[in-house]
């Protein structure tokens, strides 16, 4: 049971730390503007999400997975929006 109590807070943590990008996709995408947005910043945080996943499922982890697969997915609308930029 203890297990199930540590999946419920990281869901919990997933989804605010997730959603937090949610504003900057959206202010990217309505302006169609990532001047702010550093390429290898992002590019270093998808890498490093990536590998949070992995080690999610490796670890069996929902909440890890879910929280850094939908964040693997804002950060590529981020480093699209990026890319399309330049």
């Amino acid at each position: 049971m203890a297990n199930f109590n540590y999946e419920i807070i990281g869901l919990i943590a997933a989804a605010i730390t997730t959603f937090a990008w949610v504003p900057q996709v959206y202010k990217m995408y309505s302006e169609k503007n990532a001047a702010g947005v550093s390429l290898t910043m992002a590019l270093l945080f998808f890498v490093g999400i990536t590998l949070w996943f992995i080690y999610g499922y490796l670890m069996g982890s929902i909440s890890i997975m879910i929280a850094n697969g939908l964040t693997l997915f804002l950060q590529a609308m981020i480093i699209i929006y990026k890319l399309k930029e330049q």
